[in-house]
């Protein structure tokens, strides 16, 4: 039986995603967020409108992503923290995890002394690994990850490609 091949590059490069994640790394927290949009013009029902082709798609994707870059990081943690909160479990158990991580290392290399027993460290991290990996597994992360992934891409690339451009820059593109 032939297997069936996609060519993702082919797929991916016309939406031009690479080189969107580059500037990324090299951005503080502060100038990330300095060019966040007002709602009012995020979520301009006004502008909303049906492309009329695929290239349009691609040509409205591609300036809604650099322009409103970081509303769209906001969405994406805004879907992550509710996502967390309706996976109580998986939420417990990072929060458990970040705290006994933190608590062992305020130990400083010590043996973790209560009267009855004494525990070294790599008791207490292989204790803490028996208790979290089970618990982990329980809440089910992949199915968390997979909503977001879908939540976001969805959210993101639906209001990317069905908000129409600014006037003022559709006729400086057409005039060139």
């Amino acid at each position: 039986m032939a297997r069936i091949q996609i060519p993702i590059d082919a797929l991916t490069s016309r939406l031009n995603l690479g080189s969107r994640f580059e500037g990324v790394r090299s951005q503080s927290l502060s100038t990330r967020f300095a060019n966040l949009r007002p709602i009012s013009e995020f979520l301009n029902l006004s502008r909303l409108s049906k492309p009329a082709n695929f290239g349009e798609v691609q040509n409205r994707v591609n300036y809604n992503l650099g322009y409103f870059s970081s509303n769209y990081v906001a969405v994406g943690i805004m879907l992550l923290i509710y996502s967390l909160l309706t996976n109580l479990t998986l939420l417990f158990d990072i929060i458990f995890v970040g705290l006994g991580l933190f608590a062992i290392k305020k130990l400083d290399g010590r043996d973790l002394e209560l009267g009855f027993a004494r525990a070294t460290t790599s008791q207490l991290y292989t204790g803490l690994f028996v208790i979290a990996v089970p618990l982990f597994i329980w809440a089910n992360p992949i199915s968390s990850a997979l909503w977001l992934v879908g939540a976001t891409g969805v959210s993101i690339l639906g209001h990317a490609s069905f908000m129409d451009k600014p006037i003022d820059t559709a006729f400086s593109e057409e005039a060139v």
